[in-house]
């Protein structure tokens, strides 16, 4: 494999990564149009992606939360899925349910302190991720 090939992969995995991730937005957005609608959803993402990397770059949040977000971006990177993304509707439920409960997770365990060193986007966009983890919308 030469450079080529592996930046090619490499862009095209980045590239499905947010794909599926402004897909699975979407999709609670549409679902959920109490917490969040389609637009604040879409304007979301690139901050939540910011702030997982942020995550997992930072040594000071422990070790298992920077693997959990690491091993959840690998899962969405890879082509194998267990449930094929081509089959309407269940094609992105497993998607779903596995970032729900990592972002969960992630952010419990990270804390308060964490998620507000790291967050690059507004207070309401915060006030959404603190929601959807489940921490109420201030801490």
């Amino acid at each position: 494999m030469n450079l080529w090939d592996v930046l090619i992969a490499v862009v095209g995995g980045v590239a499905l990564l947010y794909a599926v991730m402004l897909v699975l937005l979407a999709l609670y957005a549409r679902r959920h149009p109490d917490t969040v609608n389609l637009k604040d959803a879409l304007r979301l993402l690139p901050d939540l992606l910011v702030l997982l990397r942020r995550l997992v770059a930072d040594r000071s949040v422990p070790r298992g939360v920077r693997v959990r977000v690491a091993l959840l971006l690998g899962y969405l990177v890879m082509p194998i899925d267990l449930v094929p993304d081509f089959l309407p509707v269940i094609g992105f439920a497993d998607d779903v349910i596995i970032v729900a409960l990592v972002l969960r997770s992630v952010i419990r365990r990270a804390g308060d302190a964490a998620l507000e060193r790291h967050w690059p986007g507004s207070d309401a966009g915060l006030g959404l991720i603190r929601q959807l983890a489940g921490r109420g919308a201030a801490a």
